[in-house]
């Protein structure tokens, strides 16, 4: 009898492991999707907030592709390539020729602008990995 409760268990404890083996497989892809997705949920948000005088700091909001790191994990990485991106983030000095601070600019509208992207990307990174890991769970059970 001990023989037939032996089989049944191990018959049992082998389709569970199959099982978790399968959620895990499932789970190492969706790092890189929810990853893209929260990424690209963040340049529009800032496209949609940019400041716009001629387009071009709006338009240069990009990110590549996300990317599994050596180190394990992913990585994706959100830029504006405009030249002056960074006075439109962080403000800046104007100063008069003879280079004394005459005042200190700050776009009211892009103030940290790359900064608030990244806690919304946070945000939806959150929600997405919810959604998938839900899912994956919806899946096999």
């Amino acid at each position: 009898m001990s023989n037939v409760n032996y089989s049944a268990n191990k018959k049992a404890i082998d389709e569970f492991r199959k099982e978790l083996m399968g959620m895990v497989e499932d789970i190492r892809e969706i790092d890189q999707r929810v990853l893209n997705r929260a990424v690209n949920a963040g340049v529009k948000y800032a496209k949609n907030n940019s400041p716009v005088v001629t387009g071009v700091y709006q338009t240069k909001w990009q990110s590549a592709p996300a990317v599994k790191a050596k180190a394990g994990g992913v990585t994706k990485h959100l830029v504006n390539s405009a030249d002056y991106a960074s006075y439109v983030n962080y403000g800046h000095r104007t100063v008069d020729q003879a280079g004394n601070t005459t005042g200190y600019v700050k776009s009211k509208k892009g103030d940290h602008l790359l900064e608030r992207t990244v806690i919304y990307a946070g945000k939806q990174l959150e929600k997405e990995f919810k959604k998938e890991v839900e899912a994956v769970q919806n899946r096999h059970n």
